[in-house]
């Protein structure tokens, strides 16, 4: 049985892999897929890629790009997410920031540099004509735990994450969301390592049948709303909301939209350069 390691961020969007993991159908044909949850994001996911910790990743479309650009021996193998990533600009719930005006010049928790929030922060920054040399600092906080602790205790003074997996914390008067910054592009693509795709497309090819059979149907499957509020501990009418929003994908990022994110990354100093679509991605 081949052995084959996924990772991605242990939310609502990945559930559909641990559906079919749990139900076996990956061994079915022979493939032991294992999943590894990266609460840390996409820029440790894409330190997983480059230390070959894992031979796949569900990612943010912006953070592989920038990522294989950088040198990362990945491709893009297909789009996961069509939809836009939501992300909520929130504040400490007793901050005096009430839009996100007020923000400019403060310090933005991220993850790490190179990571969602790392890259939106700056696309929310665009998005209010902002100077990004000046107006822009950074505070590392690792994770949306790590988050909480930066901006309770004043290390950063604002955070972007996606927006209904910070709607607990919101709820519970920990953060308040002042505004949302939707990605201007597909969210989430699945990433697999060079070296991976040239000795298994066989097995690549099958683990993504798998997963777009399951994701072309997820919002039929029976009562899947009260499912991802249990597992992920949302409320209903929030699972209801982001379930209306969301669309999934069984196809590859087209090369318009791929030329898009790079011009939007590299005027935006992101990037240095933008490469041709066949150095970012691998259709099988």
């Amino acid at each position: 049985m081949k052995k084959v390691k996924i990772g991605g961020v242990p939310e609502h969007f990945n559930l559909a892999w641990y559906l079919t993991i749990k139900n076996g159908e990956y061994k079915a044909e022979d493939i032991n897929l294992r999943w590894q949850d990266y609460p840390d994001g996409t820029g440790a996911m894409c330190k997983g890629l480059r230390d070959g910790d894992i031979d796949m990743a569900v990612i943010l479309t912006e953070g592989i790009v920038k990522d294989i650009i950088a040198g990362n021996p990945s491709k893009i193998v297909q789009t996961f997410v069509q939809s836009p990533l939501i992300w909520g600009v929130h504040v400490a719930n007793d901050s005096t920031f009430k839009v996100v005006e007020d923000l400019k010049g403060t310090k933005a928790a991220i993850s790490r540099y190179g990571s969602g929030s790392h890259l939106m922060a700056y696309i929310n920054a665009e998005n209010h004509q902002w100077n990004l040399d000046k107006d822009l600092n950074f505070e590392i906080i690792n994770n949306l735990e790590g988050a909480v602790e930066g901006l309770t205790e004043g290390k950063a003074e604002y955070f972007l994450w996606e927006k209904f997996m910070t709607k607990p914390i919101v709820d519970k008067g920990v953060f308040r969301r002042i505004s949302d910054c939707p990605t201007p592009w597909p969210c989430f693509v699945v990433a697999a390592r060079e070296d991976f795709i040239e000795n298994n497309s066989e097995e690549l090819k099958t683990i993504l049948d798998i997963i777009n059979n399951t994701t072309a149907d997820f919002k039929a499957i029976p009562s899947i709303d009260k499912t991802i509020a249990n597992r992920y501990n949302l409320q209903l009418e929030d699972v209801q909301d982001w379930l209306n929003l969301t669309e999934w994908s069984q196809e590859l990022i087209d090369e318009q939209t791929l030329n898009e994110i790079q011009e939007q990354l590299h005027k935006l100093g992101v990037i240095s350069k933008t490469v041709g679509y066949e150095t970012l991605t691998h259709s099988l």
